[in-house]
């Protein structure tokens, strides 16, 4: 690929586009073009490409048509039929009307590419890039960030359906790999039968016990598999075959296989004594996925993390909810998406506030202020995400845990005062600790502070202050400046100011409903984290042309819609 500059827009072309557009709504690949010029350059592309070989489509106007594919939803199919007939496309391309596009394989390559050069986030840096300089987006100001499940793009396996699915998938890979090696070393009529068909072909067992037995077979047939894969005589390339480290990956979290004086003797692994969530495979097909959990929400596969500007508008303070859009005439740009961040299931979401920022660093994008909800934060991030970047994170923190501060009476850590200079703690009725003492909990920092327990036997009020029978009061603290952070931010958030205030994070939600409406965000197209990243990515890049779009026509914000039954509450009331 030879870098170059996109072609002029030919003259029919835009007559004959421009002509056609004036009848109806804009076409908002056209509006890029006109707005955005040549977004995408080929040499932004040029690491990912040879400067030798047969010639290649434009990496930049590859870009663009996968931006354009995300906007309408399309398979890779499509999007090469609507360049090859579309005039909007060829318009935004620069090509001519008889111009016949390219083979739907190439957005495949052209995907695989970016993510083998590490380019997943090229496109939307890009666009970003372009923003900044025409003064739409910048550092500082609001942002917010909100989190939603994705399902992986591979069907949900049980522990006995992923043995056999596992056992067939390296199966079915040796038998394309080393048909003449597999013939010799596993009866290949009997287990044709076994695993021929996949395992959502048919229903398992009633039974349980039949269904013990299964996978049982099928536990013994993959270490039979596996003994032959690693003998001495066996070529040493088949190890190294993905599906075959799959199996033993899969075999060793599953199953315990003994050796004893009459042979080998193979059993399940029990539930207990299965690997953590985090390590363990859920599929042979996407081993990146995982399965994750939350607030009674189960699925396989992924996480996908969405910031955005949040700045105030005049349309937030005359109440109208924002769906990503600005009027034109007010001058104030739309919320522009600033990051995506994709993680496995297992990942929560206080893991990834700080490489949130990281990335938001990179582009130097980062807020001053930043709405996140409960799930994100914690002391340290509080603290760290200020010390470290600047940047103050707009979010309710847990409450206090302890026995009193959850009944609501008696005497919970708030009412003792902390005298950190002299390492010392004053109880209500003004007595003091005996015992200060850093300790680790949890594998983190803290401070043990106790109170004398014959000062404590005999206190009036020892019933409001402590649940122990014997010992004296005891405070667990975090380290000055964490423990002052969390005290602060505790109080605040009690604060009808501050709840108003923290009411801007809400509008994330309505940019997810934007993105699982539109490009069907919830739903990975491809396998892997990487994949799953780089489709992101650019569902964050068309999400933000489209709102680009309706701000350059000047279509209003979208109200939140509300039902027959309530607006009829409303008129009732009213």
């Amino acid at each position: 690929m030879q870098p170059r500059l996109w072609p002029r827009m030919p003259d029919v072309t835009a007559q004959v586009a421009r002509s056609v557009a004036a009848r109806g709504p804009y076409p908002l690949a056209m509006r890029v073009r006109d707005e955005l010029g040549e977004l995408f350059t080929d040499a932004e592309f040029a690491e990912a490409f040879q400067v030798r070989g047969r010639p290649g489509w434009s990496p930049g106007q590859l870009a663009l048509v996968t931006v354009l594919q995300f906007v309408e939803n399309l398979t890779d199919r499509a999007a090469a039929h609507r360049v090859r007939y579309g005039m909007d496309f060829k318009y935004a391309l620069g090509m001519e009307l008889d111009d016949p596009g390219f083979d739907a394989s190439a957005l495949s390559e052209f995907r695989a590419r970016l993510i083998e050069h590490g380019l997943e986030e090229k496109a939307l840096d890009l666009l970003l890039s372009a923003l900044k300089d025409r003064g739409m987006v910048k550092a500082g100001g609001k942002q917010r960030t909100d989190s939603t499940r994705v399902l992986a793009a591979v069907r949900d396996l049980n522990r006995l359906e992923l043995a056999g699915e596992t056992l067939r998938a390296a199966l079915e890979a040796l038998a394309c790999a080393a048909p003449d090696w597999l013939a010799d070393v596993v009866p290949v009529r009997e287990w044709a039968e076994r695993y021929g068909p996949r395992t959502d072909s048919w229903h398992p067992p009633a039974s349980k016990t039949k269904r013990e037995e299964m996978a049982l077979v099928y536990g013994r047939d993959g270490f039979t598999l596996l003994g032959a894969v690693h003998a001495p005589h066996a070529p040493v390339w088949l190890r190294e075959l993905p599906a075959v480290q799959v199996l033993r990956t899969v075999w060793l979290q599953n199953y315990h296989c003994t050796v004893t004086e009459t042979g080998t003797e193979v059993t399940r692994r029990e539930s207990r004594d299965l690997p953590p969530g985090r390590l363990r495979l859920t599929s042979p097909y996407d081993t990146d996925a995982r399965n994750g959990l939350k607030q009674g929400s189960w699925w396989t596969g992924y996480k996908v993390h969405i910031s955005e500007t949040c700045d105030d508008t005049a349309d937030d303070q005359e109440g109208v909810t924002d769906r990503g859009t600005c009027p034109a005439g007010k001058g104030e740009p739309p919320r522009i998406i600033t990051n995506i961040a994709t993680a496995a299931a297992t990942v929560t979401d206080a893991e990834m506030t700080e490489p949130i920022h990281h990335m938001l660093a990179t582009r130097d994008l980062l807020p001053a202020e930043h709405y996140l909800d409960s799930g994100y934060p914690s002391a340290e991030l509080i603290v760290g995400m200020k010390k470290n970047f600047g940047v103050a994170l707009i979010t309710p923190v847990l409450l206090n845990s302890s026995p009193q501060a959850r009944a609501g009476t008696g005497f919970d850590r708030t009412a003792f005062t902390i005298d950190w200079d002299n390492r010392q703690a004053t109880c209500p009725r003004g007595k003091t600790s005996t015992w200060w003492s850093p300790a680790s909990q949890r594998g983190t920092k803290a401070i043990v502070v106790k109170f004398d327990k014959e000062t404590c036997r005999s206190c009036p009020v020892r019933d409001q202050c402590t649940r122990s029978k014997t010992g004296g009061r005891t405070l667990s603290l975090q380290p000055r400046e964490l423990q002052e952070a969390l005290d602060h931010a505790r109080v605040q958030q009690a604060d009808e100011q501050w709840r108003a205030k923290y009411a801007t994070r809400a509008g994330i939600e309505g940019t997810i409903h934007q993105a699982v409406a539109v490009t069907g965000i919830r739903r990975a197209r491809y396998r892997g984290l990487h994949k799953t990243h780089l489709e992101h990515v650019f569902s964050a890049v068309a999400l933000n042309l489209i709102r680009l779009d309706a701000w350059w026509n000047g279509h209003p914000l979208d109200r939140t819609r509300t039902s027959h039954l309530a607006q009829l509450d409303l008129d009732l009331a009213a």
